[in-house]
């Protein structure tokens, strides 16, 4: 499995855009060395904005399309709006909280979290971030992340409590979570919290939400190595597959990454509970506290 080495991934937009002009490039017969001296622009600059290592702008984009004789107007403005939609994504809600997000190296996921269409999540310990109360967002990232200020833990908090706001609306991506029942067990501090959490579970009832449990009695499955969350996007972005761990996050893109996350996935949510059922468990759980 090979690991991504980019710590912050690219924008759906400039990973779409960088496709359209290498392939723009290859059919118009330029290497990268005869398009840099045409347009006057570093050939090492051309190559990260290929590979999409850097972002560009329209005046750079409208040249190398009258390089590459690209004169039909739709083209020409399908490529625009792309090189228009990553800029804008560099700017995001979140950059107010920049010094905690590069602290806790948050931004790559957000900007792939804002871009997605659908969102499978598998998580064995907490609740999804999409999903979390404040009070129960709290306690996690406090007594997770000790190394981090109060005023840096109450960023945080803001953030996931903002982020919830992508599952509203009508261009909202699919949200189907399959929540181990250890996660939901879990209790730090007072039992109202998770109480609480518990309730809040049972009153997010959206179409674009399937919510699954796997109970302790499913015994041993695939995703005992841990959380992780795929990733779709609209064509032809491929799925990205992202994972984390103490000291780093990570993401894959390669085929062969998604398709085996895809399997496991596709597995725990044969084996969990259905979402009737995971209703019932939940308020028996709620009873019990």
């Amino acid at each position: 499995m090979a690991w991504k080495k980019k710590p912050v991934p690219q924008s759906v937009y400039r990973r779409q855009l960088s496709a359209r002009l290498a392939q723009l490039r290859e059919q118009s017969g330029l290497t990268l060395t005869e398009v840099a001296q045409k347009v006057e622009v570093n050939q090492g600059s051309l190559s990260r904005i290929e590979n999409g290592d850097r972002g560009t702008t329209p005046v750079l984009v409208k040249a190398l399309l009258d390089c590459y004789e690209v004169t039909d107007p739709v083209i020409r403005e399908d490529i625009l709006d792309l090189v228009r939609a990553d800029q804008a994504q560099r700017k995001p809600w979140w950059r107010k909280y920049s010094a905690v997000i590069n602290t806790t190296q948050y931004g790559g996921y957000l900007t792939l979290e804002s871009s997605a269409t659908t969102l499978r999540s598998y998580e064995p310990l907490l609740m999804p971030g999409l999903l979390q109360t404040p009070d129960y967002a709290r306690q996690v990232i406090g007594e997770m992340r000790v190394d981090l200020s109060p005023k840096q833990v109450a960023d945080l908090v803001d953030v996931r409590m903002n982020r919830q706001s992508l599952l509203e609306g009508e261009d909202a991506p699919k949200l189907w979570a399959v929540i181990d029942e250890a996660a939901i067990r879990r209790m730090s501090g007072s039992p109202g919290v998770l109480r609480g959490q518990l309730e809040h579970l049972l009153s997010v009832d959206r179409p674009n939400l399937t919510l699954q449990l796997m109970p302790f009695d499913a015994g041993f499955h695939p995703g005992l190595y841990g959380s992780f969350m795929l990733m779709g996007f609209p064509e032809p972005n491929p799925d990205v597959v992202w994972v984390e761990n103490l000291t780093n996050s990570v993401y894959f893109e390669g085929s062969e990454d998604v398709e085996r996350y895809t399997e496991v996935f596709d597995h725990l949510r044969a084996r969990a509970l259905g979402p009737p059922q995971t209703r019932n468990r939940i308020n028996e759980m709620i009873k019990e506290l």
